[in-house]
């Protein structure tokens, strides 16, 4: 099988140009729209007609492609993709891609289209060897980069309803994901009283110095030992060196491994207090994904896939990764699934993102022996 799809290579590597060379940012909808009928196209011409599609519109976000193809015996595994990324148009104008040795780079190569052309040609692999297998389901959304609000709904229906689920997201160095941390994204706002920081300082109330009390006792919310880190990424406020600020603001990421982790913090959060009581403080956001830990059936699914591997002379391992993906909503709601099935490479959301396209051979077949074998799942 791996030896079929190194033949296969230079067609695959072809199909990861044509994705790449649609741009498909999160928050530009009219991209979004062009890139997905162009994979739409792609997948007919690779897989033929589906036997069911549905279209979810995603409102201001990127539509949700569902398309099943049939099996040769029961069950149906889903591939859970996602077709937007990080890089807005105009990237590949000065970032084109480049194939350099065994080495691709190219905005959003490996994060996650080179993924999504792995699930396509491992189907079309179990087709070309008469290999039987159970109905593979793509979903296909474009709104994971910036939290999966619109898709989500559709992705624990379809989740419910398949044998498994297997995430084409990229590798960690040829390791599959079996464990994520959670996410909480949370914006604090602190309303002040403006005044001359000379010529009147203390009819002011600074919003600033109020955040600078706030930040500290957000972070020492922190609990590494636990798998809870705390990170203040932007700050804001004030409008001018002579003012006492009357607004500042920042944005909080916050990652967990531990569920019971979010209402700790939540009630840390509803405890913050600054010292003038002429402030106001709002503090707006949520938990975005759950954490993602093994579950029976993700344990056995994980078994499954090192098999898969080794009929190939492969010996695959599992990781744990700080970064969420779609997987944390199949996991939560205690369903198999197993991420980290796609491309291998290095550098997603920087410049150095790439793909190692030498890699993919055994990638593909893994991934196609997977699916043919969770027909017994």
């Amino acid at each position: 099988m791996v030896a079929r799809a190194e033949q296969e290579l230079p067609e695959v590597l072809a199909d990861l140009r044509r994705l790449v060379e649609h741009e498909t940012p999160s928050n530009d909808k009219q991209a979004l729209n062009a890139g997905l009928a162009d994979i739409e196209r792609w997948l007919a011409e690779r897989l033929g007609e589906p036997v069911s599609r549905q279209r979810h519109d995603g409102g201001e976000r990127g539509d949700v492609l569902d398309v099943t193809y049939p099996g040769t015996t029961g069950g149906t595994v889903l591939l859970l993709c996602h077709y937007d990324t990080v890089w807005p148009v105009g990237t590949l104008a000065e970032w084109p891609f480049t194939v350099d040795g065994d080495r691709i780079t190219a905005p959003g190569c490996l994060d996650m289209k080179l993924g999504i052309v792995h699930g396509v040609w491992a189907l079309r692999l179990l087709r070309e060897l008469d290999v039987p297998h159970p109905s593979v389901r793509f979903l296909l959304n474009g709104d994971e980069e910036i939290g999966s609000l619109a898709s989500r709904p559709h992705i624990e229906q379809a989740c419910t309803e398949a044998t498994a689920t297997l995430v084409l997201e990229p590798s960690r160095e040829g390791m599959a994901k079996i464990r994520r941390k959670g996410l909480g994204l949370f914006d604090l706002a602190v309303q002040g009283v403006e005044s001359h920081a000379g010529l009147d300082p203390t009819a002011g109330a600074s919003a600033i110095h109020a955040i600078a009390e706030l930040i500290p006792a957000i972070t020492a919310l922190a609990a590494p030992e636990r798998g809870t880190t705390i990170n203040v990424g932007l700050l804001s406020g004030g409008t001018g060196r002579n003012v006492v600020a009357g607004r500042a603001t920042c944005e909080i990421d916050i990652r967990i491994q531990d569920p019971a982790e979010m209402a700790r913090i939540d009630a840390g959060f509803r405890e913050l207090a600054v010292s003038d009581d002429r402030i106001r403080v709002e503090l707006t956001g949520d938990w975005n994904r759950p954490p993602m830990n093994p579950n029976p059936l993700s344990e056995k699914l994980f078994e499954q896939a090192k098999a898969a591997a080794q009929e190939h002379g492969r010996a695959l391992e599992g990781t744990s990764v700080g970064g969420v993906s779609d997987a944390n909503f199949v996991s939560a709601l205690d369903k198999p699934v197993l991420d980290g099935l796609g491309a291998v490479g290095a550098g997603p959301h920087s410049r150095d993102e790439h793909v190692i396209p030498s890699e993919s051979p055994g990638q593909i077949a893994t991934l196609a022996t997977l699916i043919s074998n969770l027909r017994n799942f």
